[in-house]
This record gives C-alpha cells, sequence and structure tokens, in this order.
C-alpha cells in the first residue's frame, strides 16, 4: 500500500470488472485477506511471533507457539460455511450503493433461503464498519440530539418510543461538513452527552450547543464551548445547521433504505453504518469503501448469531 494511502488498482478493486478478475475464486480472496491481517506477513494472534508455516490446510502454524491460525479465524468470517467469495461478493454489493441496502434486497440479490440469514450477514458487516483506533473529530464541532422513531422487541403501537441519538458533526468553513459520530442517549437528562463529546471530539476543539445549562461545563474540559439560545440568538431554528442537515438525511436513509425495520436493540450499528457512508459520501471511488470494510472484517471479532439475536 502507498505512504499516502491504498490505491486504486494497486490496493482494491476500482470497478466491477476488476472485481470478478481480482477474486475468481475463494483461494483469491483468503489471499487478499491475508494480505489485509498481515500486510508485513504472517503474526501469530496468540504469542505475536512472526514466524511460521503454511499447514496442507492452507492454514499457518504458529513456530513458537504452535497455534493454527488462518485470515478468517477470530473475524467476523470465522466457522463461517459459506464460501468466501460470497462474503466478498456481498461487501462489493454493500459498499457499491452509495445509500447501502436492506437486509431484504440482500436476501434477493443473493438467493439466501432466509431472511434472518441476509439481516445476520448485514449485522456482522455493520460491525467492522467502524475503527476503534479512529481519529477524534476536530475543529469546529456541532453537538446536540436527536430522536429516532424504533421498534422495541415485544412493544406494539402506542408503546413504542423515540431514542434519542447524540450527533457530532465536523463543520469545515461555513457550508461544509466534515466527519460524523453517532451515540445512544441511554439516560436522558444526565451528563451523558458531555461523555460522548469525550470520548469523540479532541481536546482544543470548539463545540457549538444549544447552550442548555448543563452543557456550559465543556468549557472546563479542554473545549472552546460556543452555544445560542433562544434568548441571544435572532434565529434559533438556524443554529447547529450541521447537525440538523445530519438528523433529516439519517431518518430519510432509515426510511428509504432500511424502510424503518430497525429495532431499538440493534439502532447502534445501523448507526455505525450511516457513519461509514457519510464520512465517505465524498469519494468517488466505491472500491475504497469495499477495501476499508474488509480491513476492518479482519480486525472485528466473531459475533455467534445466538448473540445477535439475543441483544
Amino acid at each position: 500500500m502507498a505512504e499516502d494511502g491504498p490505491v486504486g488498482g494497486v490496493d482494491y478493486p476500482r470497478t466491477f470488472q476488476e472485481f470478478r478478475e481480482w477474486f475468481p475464486d475463494d483461494a483469491a480472496c483468503v489471499a487478499y485477506l491475508e494480505s489485509l491481517r498481515w500486510p508485513s506477513g504472517f503474526v501469530c494472534p496468540r504469542c505475536t511471533t512472526s514466524k511460521g508455516w503454511r499447514i496442507k490446510s492452507g492454514a499457518w502454524m504458529c513456530s513458537s507457539c504452535g497455534l493454527k491460525s488462518s485470515a478468517t479465524a477470530g473475524t467476523i468470517f470465522h466457522r463461517s460455511h459459506t464460501p468466501i467469495s460470497t462474503w466478498f461478493a456481498a461487501a462489493w454489493f454493500i459498499t457499491s450503493q452509495k445509500t447501502g441496502i436492506s437486509a431484504l434486497a440482500l436476501q434477493r440479490q443473493f438467493g439466501f433461503g432466509s431472511y434472518e440469514t441476509a439481516w445476520a450477514w448485514m449485522q456482522k458487516l455493520r460491525r467492522a464498519m467502524v475503527n476503534p483506533e479512529r481519529e477524534l473529530l476536530s475543529g469546529v464541532v456541532e453537538l446536540d440530539e436527536t430522536f429516532v422513531g424504533g421498534r422495541s422487541t415485544g412493544r406494539q403501537g402506542a408503546s413504542t418510543g423515540k431514542v434519542p441519538v447524540m450527533v457530532a458533526v465536523e463543520r469545515i468553513g461555513s457550508h461544509k461538513l466534515g466527519r460524523v459520530r453517532f451515540g445512544i442517549d441511554y439516560a436522558p437528562g444526565s451528563l451523558e452527552l458531555i461523555a460522548f463529546a469525550q470520548r469523540t471530539i479532541a481536546p482544543g476543539s470548539t463545540i457549538s450547543t444549544d447552550g442548555a445549562r448543563f452543557l456550559r461545563r465543556l468549557g472546563t474540559l479542554g473545549y472552546t464551548h460556543k452555544y445560542a439560545t433562544g434568548y441571544n440568538s435572532p434565529d434559533i431554528s438556524a443554529e447547529l445547521p450541521g447537525v440538523h442537515l445530519v438528523a433529516s438525511l439519517l431518518k430519510r436513509w432509515i426510511a428509504g433504505t432500511l424502510h424503518h425495520h430497525i429495532t431499538v436493540e440493534h439502532l447502534p450499528y445501523y448507526l455505525d453504518e450511516y457513519a461509514f457512508r457519510f464520512n465517505r459520501r465524498d469519494s468517488a471511488a466505491r472500491g475504497m469503501l469495499f477495501y476499508r470494510l474488509l480491513q476492518q472484517a479482519v480486525r472485528t471479532d466473531p459475533t455467534p448469531l445466538s448473540d445477535l439475536y439475543r441483544i
């Protein structure tokens, strides 16, 4: 990979035709995953030794501790009975659609025997869409909450509620937005929004809020805090335009792509997918999204089906 980042046609396929040429079979897919997981050569996931040899099955054996491992072991592909080439095709299909797809669309595209299978695949891939080591937001950042509708298991009709979703978005100049972060406020009325800011926004940044009194302590936590209230704003509806736009686009995506088929319990992972797409919205190379998704997939722990359904 080039020092300035991955290059189309070298590190990832640029078109569907290239995708087909690069990945004609499972062996080619596994080799690609190995290059993503171990870019400098095999490293034992248990003892981190860099010496080993390939065994008859195609996996690696560590020369130090004897662990047998592969590019898929301990990842979202762990012990999958589906050919890895099918996973690759699904990842390409999902990332090549600018607004994403629903589980139903994935089921129809790949002929899965049940909706549940497609749903599980989408959930596993969503878990690979966020890099836990990603850089914090910086510069000028708007911070606020919005409310997203959802369905909770076992709740119907009027008992369903809306979930408070925390939003932080960078402003670049007066008309452009940068990256976004989302979080669920599980304790409305508490200091969760401040904790969210500390987790997602770099110290030294300028944070713009609506002026809620409890948020004013941000100014004592290493941030420059700017706010507007109904008392000092000439047009309160014009405050935090970035957050309002992101919230509107998020709700439109949930309605248009997911058709509101989203539960409160899994909402954080849907938010991860939307952040993944929003933060790469200007990328002309859809293959880059495919690359980033697989890069994270080999760093993401497996999630058993029982755990997916238990949430």
